[in-house]
Formats: structure tokens, C-alpha cells, sequence
């Protein structure tokens, strides 16, 4: 992985395991639902923010190398990985 976005998916990493902790608390101690919803929700926003940091490192590493490969069965590997995502992120809704 680049440095840089290893050390910021670890730190987020860190933060969303906090995150759970606090809401299997909040769950524990029958909080209101909708505070344990605002904070569900708040950490799905922080799962985003992961899911993107691994997307770049992805992109600038793996797919940028396959891409510019000379050879046409690493490049269709690149496409299909990114085809593969794209379908990943449209289930949600169906």
C-alpha cells in the first residue's frame, strides 16, 4: 500500500472500531433509537470514507500498473476489477 493512504485507512480503521464499541454500548444500555440510528449511520458515512481510501490505493498501485501493461490480459484484468466494483456499489438499491 502507498504510505500515506495506509496510514490514513488504519487511523479510520481505528475510528470505526471505537465507533462499534460505542454503539454495541449504546445497545446495551437501551439508548434511544435514534441516537443509536444517528450513530449506526454515522458509521456506515466512515465506512464510505475507508472503502474510498482502499479505492485510490487500489486505482494508483494495481489498476494504473495493469492498465499500462503491455500485455492486453492484465489490462482486461484492470477493467473487469473495476466492472466487478461498479456492479458491488449498484446492488444497494435493488
Amino acid at each position: 500500500m502507498i504510505g500515506d493512504i495506509k496510514k490514513r485507512a488504519l487511523h479510520r480503521a481505528k475510528i470505526l472500531e471505537g465507533q462499534m464499541r460505542g454503539v454495541q454500548k449504546m445497545i446495551e444500555n437501551e439508548d434511544y433509537c435514534m441516537d443509536i440510528l444517528t450513530q449506526s449511520l454515522a458509521i456506515q458515512k466512515s465506512i464510505g470514507s475507508l472503502n474510498k481510501l482502499i479505492l485510490e490505493n487500489h486505482v494508483r498501485t494495481h489498476i494504473k500498473e495493469n492498465l499500462s501493461s503491455n500485455s492486453e490480459d492484465e489490462q482486461e484484468k484492470a477493467i473487469a476489477e473495476l466492472l466487478s466494483l461498479y456492479d458491488l456499489t449498484n446492488i444497494r438499491g435493488k
